[in-house]
């Protein structure tokens, strides 16, 4: 009876391991990239009359496949494997996690109208568009002008799915976000605008193919934009996730450790620091003279090769991060323009004063530029990661050496540009607090940019109704993005100062350049994930 007893104990002890905990032991990494593979193809949609299919039908019927492909996921043993192929494991289940996420709340391609927009004009500064993006864009920016044969037959492809697709759009878009709905119409505004200037930038023959699918979009973003206004009489739900939700995507599909409260803290901890830094190196600087901004084309162009020539030269000379050839002419290829005064948004008043605090943001054309040039040898990190998991990895870290190369010494020949570095720091952490709170639907989106303008020093924000819509727009239609800035920010930190303390540990000398090496090395993956690399542990 004893054994029969023990017997039934060890039964039950292992179908629960079985159920509940990855244990096949047979399965390997190249299992894995042929999972990778397989998921990337399930999760790239089927077209329908030549656009992408979003209908409801679809993903219902493909719901039984997905749950296969989680079910594989889910099947592996990998607590033996290296630790960077248990990341890649890790990403690949974020990305699955992500679409779960989407099928069961997101759902963009019923809630949101701006997930229709077809027309991409510029290349992202990051590895794929921030938010939620359909699978059927039309990359102008791509393009060589004058098209040759194949790019002719690529674009007229592009541009006939346009009308089908916004048909498709008005059938899927049974949601009831108000602020998303309202907020959209702007997207396809611009898109009219865009198209207007494709035709024109083509300068075809007026009866070229091109040019009649051209007028054909036109005209269907014009009825779609009809129908969005007419619709939006009718709209009046909520456009926030919520705290569960957004806490839960968070964990995890970005793969960040914290709560929304945690989010909220941190922000408001930073926004502090933000501001108070910001006075005392005013008191600091009260004796010095102003800086003075570029007012003349000519007065740019110095400005910024010398900003080009500064910064490089740091980088090189103070040892903080191995030089590359590519890093150059990936930073001279987005110096900036010159912009009046009187029509200088955010980023560019800060720019026409010095390039340097933007210039170290432009670490984002770094990244691209390695991406492009090096990639990564895991297959599974060489493209940009879906649902933008790779938020707090590129913009975190493009915020974070903001500061960080001030404290280098970057401005050691210009104390008053350490000023630029706080007011972007608060205008970041503000951006996001206020997205925080438009995702918990205590604030409407025009109270987050509220808050938004309001705690940006100086009044910079004051003046900025494009830049503020378009900011608070991404930030409620994609969760996590608004605050990935300060938060992915904070892990880095927080990996700086756990790497410093194991090299101090292993009588091990710290170096910022093998530091961001090594940072860097990892990929464009979730800084949490980052971490357990560098560390080489996962906690």
């Amino acid at each position: 009876m004893k054994k029969l007893l023990l017997l039934l104990i060890l039964i039950s002890c292992s179908t629960t391991r079985d159920e509940n905990t990855p244990n096949n032991k047979s399965l390997n990494y190249d299992d894995l990239i042929q999972l990778f593979n397989d998921w990337r193809n399930f999760e790239n949609p089927p077209l329908l009359d030549g656009a992408p299919n979003y209908t409801k039908e679809r993903f219902d019927n493909d719901q039984n496949k997905f749950i296969k492909l989680r079910e594989r996921l889910n099947s592996f043993y990998i607590e033996e494997w290296p630790i960077n192929k248990q990341i890649d494991w890790h990403i690949v289940k974020a990305e699955i996690n992500g679409y779960d996420f989407n099928y069961r709340v997101l759902k963009p391609w019923e809630r949101d109208p701006a997930f229709y927009q077809t027309i991409w004009m510029y290349q992202s500064d990051v590895p794929a568009h921030e938010g939620p993006t359909n699978h059927g864009v039309l990359e102008f920016w791509m393009y060589e002008i004058p098209l040759d044969k194949d790019s002719e037959n690529r674009i007229l492809k592009e541009l006939k799915s346009i009308t089908p697709f916004l048909d498709q759009a008005k059938k899927n878009l049974i949601g009831n976000a108000k602020e998303l709905w309202d907020a959209g119409i702007q997207n396809f505004r611009d898109q009219i605008d865009n198209l207007i200037y494709i035709r024109r930038t083509l300068n075809l023959k007026e009866d070229n193919k091109i040019n009649v699918e051209i007028d054909r979009a036109i005209s269907s973003t014009k009825s779609f934009i009809t129908w969005l206004e007419k619709e939006s009489k009718n709209k009046t739900g909520p456009s926030g996730i919520g705290k569960e939700n957004y806490t839960w995507y968070q964990k995890n599909v970005h793969l960040l450790p914290m709560t929304w409260e945690d989010e909220v803290r941190l922000l408001q901890r930073e926004l502090d620091r933000a501001w108070s830094s910001l006075k005392l190196e005013e008191h600091k600087n009260r004796d010095l003279p102003e800086l003075i901004p570029a007012n003349t084309e000519k007065d740019f162009k110095n400005l910024t090769e010398e900003g080009v020539r500064r910064f490089i030269t740091f980088i090189k000379d103070k040892d903080i991060m191995p030089f590359k050839e590519n890093m150059e002419p990936a930073l001279r290829e987005h110096m900036g323009k010159y912009v009046p005064e009187d029509e200088r948004n955010f980023f560019n008043i800060g720019l026409h004063l010095d390039p340097l605090p933007l210039y170290s943001h432009f670490v984002h054309w770094f990244d691209l530029a390695e991406i492009r040039d090096n990639p990564h040898e895991s297959p599974i990190r060489r493209k940009a990661l879906l649902y933008n998991i790779f938020d707090t990895k590129n913009e975190g870290y493009a915020t974070g050496v903001e500061e960080m190369f001030m404290h280098a010494g970057l401005y050691n020949d210009s104390p008053r540009s350490k000023e630029i570095v706080w007011i972007m720091i608060a205008q970041r952490a503000a951006r996001g607090l206020g997205s925080l709170y438009a995702h918990a639907n205590e604030m409407t989106m025009q109270e987050a940019g509220g808050v938004h303008v309001k705690w940006t020093p100086r009044r910079w924000m004051n003046r900025e109704p494009h830049l503020l819509q378009f900011e608070q727009h991404l930030y409620l239609r994609q969760p996590g993005y608004g605050t990935s800035y300060i938060t992915g920010k904070y892990m880095i930190e927080k990996i700086l100062a756990e790497y410093a303390e194991k090299l101090e540990k292993e009588d091990r000398e710290f170096t910022l350049k093998e530091f961001f090496k090594n940072f860097n090395d990892t990929g464009n993956i979730p800084v949490s994930l980052v971490r357990w690399e560098m560390l080489d542990k996962i906690d």
